[in-house]
C-alpha cells in the first residue's frame, strides 16, 4: 500500500513538473526578464493561473525563503534562456562555416537584423574566443559570411560606378573600361616635411628633375599593407591621377583582386559632402544616405569588420574642418553636423579602428593636422616610360603613336607636362588629328599653342556633334567663352577648382542653360550628374581653367569692358598692351608661391599674332602686336638679369619660350656643345647666361643622377650659380 502511494505521489510530482515545463516550452523566448507584477498569460515566468503547489510571485508578506526561492527560479530560467541563445547562435555560426553553406543567405541576414543587439554581443564573444584559440582565419571567415550579403550588394554598386572611365567630359557611349586603359601611376611614400604651396606646374618640373633613387615607390594597392598605418594622406597636383587611382583601388576590391581583408569601402568625395554642410545627422545616417545597400546594418563595428573610408579631393572641401573647436563625438548614432562627423572620424574619436584614405592637392594638405596622419604619399603621375605606354594604349595606330611620342619629346616643356595624365589626353586629342592628317596646320610646340588648338577643336566639333552643322555660331560661341572665362578668372583668384550653382550665378551664368556652355566646350566645362543632393561644375583641369582665365583677361583688356577685380584690378588700368603685359610679369614675380606662373605663360602666348590668328573668330583686330612682343621680351630679359630665385627665373625662360624667343638659351647652348674637360674654359657668363644655363640643364635629358661640375668650371662661382642643378642631383662631383 505504501509502495503504491509512493508511486502515485511520484507520478503526481512528475505531472506537476511536466505542466510547468510545458508552459515554459510553449512560451516565446523573451529578449530579457521583466520583474513587473502584471505579466501576461504568455510570460514564461508567470505562474498566476497554474496548479503548482508553490506560488513564485513576490508578495508583500512572503517570507525571505519564498523570495529567495523565486530569485533562484528566475535565474534558473534566465540561465536556460541564455544557454539556449548561445547554443542556437553557435549552431548558426557552425552552419555558416560549413562547406555546405559557403555564404550567408538573404533570409539569414534579415533574421539576424530582426534580433536585438544581444546577438551582436554573442558574435563578439565568439570571435574573441576564436582569436584566443589562435583561430583568427576562422574568425575572419565567420564575420565575412555574416556581412556577405551587404558586402556583395555594396561591391556590385561600386563596381558599376568604377568600371568605366571618361577621359575629359562624359558623353553617351564615350567611356572606356578602366582596366583596359589604366596605366599605373608613380607613387612615392614619405612625409615631405612641410606643405609645398608652389604652383603645381613648378612642382611637376621640380619632380621631373629628381632622380628616382632618392624616392621610395609604393603601389597604390599596398597603401594599408602596414597594419600600424590607419590614416593615409595622398598628395598630388591637379589632374595627376588621384581620383583615377581611387577609382582603380575600389574597382580592384570589388573584383576580388586586392585588399580582400577590408569588409566595407565607403568612398565619400568632398565635392558631394559639401552639399550636405547644412545637414545634421549621425555617421550611420550619412552612410545610409550614400550607401542604401547597407541600410539594414544599424551599426558598424570596425573591431569586427575592417572598414575603409575614402575622402577624395580635400582641396575641394568647403567645410570648415575645425579640428580645434569642434565638439568631441564618439557615438555613431548621435547626430551632428557633417563637419563635426568628419573631424571626429579623422581624429579617431568615431570608429577609432577604421581606416582612412584622404587625397588632396599639395596646397590644401595642411588642413589635416600632422598628428592625424600616419603616412603621407605623393602621386607623381606618369614616369617617362609610362607616358609612352599611355600614348600607345590611347592611340590604336602605333605608327601615329610613335609620331606623337617623338613630337612630345622634341618639346621639353610639353613632355614635362605629360607627367599629368590629363595633359597627355589633351595632347593626344590635338596631335592625333594634326599628325594623322585629319587637320592641317603648324604642330603645337608651346603650351599656349596646344591649349589654343584644343579649344578650337572643341568649339569646331560642337555643332558637328549636336547639330550636324559645319560652322558654329560665332556670336554665341564668343559669349559662351567669355562667360566661362569670367568664371575661370574669378574662381582662379579664389583658388577654387570646382563650382556650385551660386558660383555660376555670380558670373551671370544661368544654371538652367549651363548645357549651352558645356555644349560649346564639350570636353572643357562639365556638369556632374548622379550626385546625391545637387550639381557640381568644373573645368577638366586647372591648366584649362588658367588658359581660359588668361584668354578672358586678354580679350577684356582689348575691349576695355572688364569690371574692377578684387586682386588684379590695377592690371586692367594700363593704357597699352606693352604696359599690360609688363604689369602681368611683375605680378607673377611678386607671387611667392608662383600661383600666376601658368596664367602668365598663357597670357604672353596669347599676345602673339600667330595665336590670335588661330582665334580670329573670337578675337577682334589688335593692331600691331609685334612691337608689343619685342618690348615684352626685352623686359623679361631685364628681370632675368636681376637674377631672381631659380624657380622664378625658370618660369621667365618658359615665358620667353611662349614668345618664341630662344636667344639666351642659344647663347649657352654654344658652350654646352663644347667638348673637352671644361665647357666654360675662358668664358665669363653674365647672370642672365648663368640662369639660362641652369634652365637648359634642368630641362635637358641629361642624366642628373650624378652631376659632374668639372665639365663646366671647377670653381666656387660655378658651384654657386649651378646650385639649383646640384640640389636635384643625387650626387655631384
Amino acid at each position: 500500500m505504501t509502495s503504491k502511494m509512493s508511486v502515485s505521489m511520484e507520478q503526481d510530482r512528475k505531472k506537476d513538473e511536466s505542466l510547468i515545463q510545458g508552459k515554459r516550452s510553449d512560451s516565446p523566448e523573451p529578449s530579457g526578464v521583466s520583474m513587473k507584477s502584471d505579466r501576461s498569460m504568455d510570460d514564461p515566468i508567470n505562474f498566476r493561473d497554474t496548479d503548482c503547489a508553490t506560488d513564485l510571485r513576490p508578495q508583500k508578506n512572503k517570507s525571505k525563503f519564498t523570495e529567495k526561492s523565486h530569485l533562484e527560479d528566475v535565474f534558473k530560467e534566465l540561465e536556460h534562456k541564455v544557454i539556449s541563445l548561445l547554443k542556437n547562435e553557435l549552431k548558426r555560426f557552425k552552419k555558416l562555416l560549413s562547406p555546405d553553406y559557403p555564404a550567408c543567405s538573404e533570409r539569414e541576414v534579415e533574421e539576424e537584423e530582426d534580433q536585438s543587439s544581444v546577438r551582436e554581443g554573442v558574435l563578439k564573444i565568439t570571435l574573441h574566443f576564436l582569436k584566443n584559440m589562435n583561430l583568427t582565419d576562422l574568425a575572419n571567415t565567420l564575420q565575412n559570411k555574416l556581412v556577405s550579403v551587404h558586402q556583395r550588394e555594396l561591391k556590385s554598386t561600386l563596381r558599376e560606378k568604377c568600371k568605366r572611365i571618361n577621359e575629359g567630359i562624359s558623353q553617351p557611349g564615350s567611356s572606356a573600361l578602366l582596366n583596359e586603359i589604366y596605366t599605373d601611376l608613380y607613387i612615392t611614400e614619405g612625409w615631405s616635411g612641410d606643405v609645398n604651396n608652389e604652383h603645381e606646374v613648378r612642382q611637376i618640373e621640380t619632380a621631373s628633375r629628381r632622380p628616382a633613387a632618392q624616392e621610395t615607390p609604393i603601389k597604390c594597392k599596398d597603401l594599408f599593407k602596414d597594419k600600424s598605418i590607419r590614416r593615409v594622406l595622398t598628395k598630388g597636383v591637379a589632374g595627376i591621377g588621384k581620383t583615377v587611382s581611387v577609382q582603380k583601388f575600389i574597382l580592384d576590391w570589388t573584383e576580388g583582386k586586392a585588399n580582400q581583408d577590408v569588409i566595407f569601402m565607403f568612398p565619400l568625395p568632398f565635392r558631394e559632402l559639401n552639399l550636405m554642410k547644412q545637414k545634421n545627422l549621425s555617421l550611420m545616417d550619412l552612410l545610409h544616405h550614400f550607401f542604401p545597400e547597407i541600410k539594414k546594418l544599424r551599426l558598424i563595428d570596425c573591431e569586427i569588420n575592417k572598414v575603409l573610408f575614402i575622402f577624395d579631393g580635400l582641396d575641394e572641401c568647403r567645410l570648415p574642418l575645425n579640428f580645434q573647436k569642434n565638439e568631441r563625438l564618439c557615438d555613431v548614432t548621435e547626430s551632428a553636423s557633417v563637419d563635426v562627423l568628419l573631424t571626429n572620424l579623422i581624429k579617431g574619436n568615431l570608429l577609432p579602428s577604421a581606416l582612412l584614405w584622404i587625397t588632396s592637392r599639395p596646397g590644401a594638405a595642411n588642413q589635416i593636422p600632422p598628428e592625424c596622419v600616419d603616412q603621407v604619399t605623393e602621386v607623381r603621375g606618369f614616369s617617362d616610360p609610362q607616358k609612352e605606354e599611355y600614348f600607345r594604349k590611347r592611340i590604336s595606330d602605333q605608327s601615329l603613336a610613335n609620331k606623337i611620342i617623338s613630337h612630345m619629346k622634341s618639346s621639353r616643356s610639353l613632355y614635362i607636362m605629360c607627367h599629368i595624365p590629363v595633359f597627355c589626353w589633351i595632347s593626344a586629342t590635338v596631335l592625333e588629328r594634326m599628325l594623322g592628317e585629319a587637320e592641317r596646320g603648324e604642330i603645337p610646340k608651346t603650351l599656349t599653342q596646344m591649349f589654343t588648338h584644343f579649344l578650337i577643336f572643341q568649339i569646331k566639333h560642337k555643332d558637328q556633334k549636336y547639330h550636324q552643322k559645319c560652322d558654329p555660331d560665332p556670336q554665341q560661341t564668343r559669349e559662351s567663352i567669355l562667360a566661362l572665362g569670367k568664371l575661370a578668372f574669378q574662381q582662379l583668384e579664389k583658388g577654387n577648382l570646382i563650382f556650385y550653382e551660386e558660383d555660376l550665378r555670380e558670373c551671370g551664368i544661368d544654371v538652367r542653360e549651363v548645357s549651352v556652355y558645356s555644349g560649346v566646350c564639350t570636353q572643357i566645362f562639365r556638369e556632374e550628374f548622379g550626385l546625391h543632393l545637387g550639381k557640381v561644375f568644373s573645368f577638366v583641369h586647372l591648366s584649362v581653367q588658367e588658359f581660359l582665365a588668361a584668354l578672358y583677361a586678354f580679350l577684356s583688356f582689348i575691349n576695355k569692358k572688364i569690371a574692377k577685380q578684387q586682386t588684379w584690378s590695377d592690371l586692367f588700368t594700363k593704357s597699352n598692351m606693352s604696359d599690360f603685359l609688363r604689369s602681368a610679369v611683375d605680378k607673377a614675380l611678386q607671387s611667392e608661391n608662383g600661383h600666376l606662373d601658368l596664367f602668365l605663360r598663357f597670357l604672353l602666348g596669347l599676345s602673339l599674332e600667330s595665336n590670335q590668328t588661330l582665334l580670329r573668330d573670337l578675337l577682334p583686330q589688335t593692331g600691331s602686336s609685334s612691337h608689343s612682343k619685342q618690348e615684352t621680351v626685352k623686359y623679361i630679359k631685364e628681370k632675368i638679369r636681376k637674377n631672381p630665385s631659380p624657380e622664378k627665373s625658370i618660369n621667365l625662360f618658359h615665358c620667353l619660350n611662349e614668345l618664341n624667343d630662344h636667344s639666351l638659351v642659344q647663347e649657352v647652348q654654344h658652350y654646352m656643345n663644347r667638348g673637352g674637360n671644361s665647357r666654360l674654359t675662358g668664358v665669363r657668363l653674365s647672370p642672365a647666361q648663368w640662369s639660362a644655363l641652369v634652365f637648359v640643364l634642368l630641362n635637358s635629358e641629361e642624366d642628373l643622377d650624378e652631376f659632374d661640375l668639372r665639365k663646366y668650371q671647377p670653381s666656387d662661382e660655378c658651384l654657386l650659380n649651378l646650385l639649383p642643378v646640384v640640389k636635384v642631383s643625387r650626387k655631384a662631383v
